[in-house]
């Protein structure tokens, strides 16, 4: 059984950082593209960053790119979300997915989804 947990999320000031983590089990992850998605009230849910198998591919949202940063350690099992600079446009729940294949931006190409982490930025 695949199970995706994230962690790490919770209250911070405008111009803070958190660091999220998503850590799985039940999947060969190593060979797993792994995402961040983000889901604010509202709206749709949206990609943030994604990252290769090796690690060696990112990709951001236009939204997020200079300022968050995605990781991943295979020996763990885990990938990670660095949020630096965040703002008042950043608080959501923010969701870990992973796929095979290349890294797309689009929600329903993902086949298994963590159950999320709130973010919450306060002004």
């Amino acid at each position: 059984q695949v199970q995706m947990k994230e962690s790490g999320g919770g209250l911070v000031q405008a111009g803070g950082s958190l660091r999220l983590s998503c850590a799985a089990s039940g999947l060969p992850f190593s060979i797993y593209t792994m995402a961040w998605f983000r889901l604010a009230p509202g709206k749709d849910r949206e990609f943030a960053a994604a990252i290769s198998w090796h690690g060696g591919h990112t990709t951001y949202a236009n939204s997020v790119k200079g300022r968050f940063t995605i990781a991943r350690d295979n020996a763990k099992n885990t990938v990670y979300l660095q949020m630096n600079s965040l703002t008042p446009e950043d608080p959501a729940a923010y969701y870990c997915a992973a796929k095979t294949g290349s890294i797309v931006l689009a929600r329903d190409n993902y086949d298994y989804w963590g159950q999320g982490t709130q973010v919450t930025v306060s002004s």
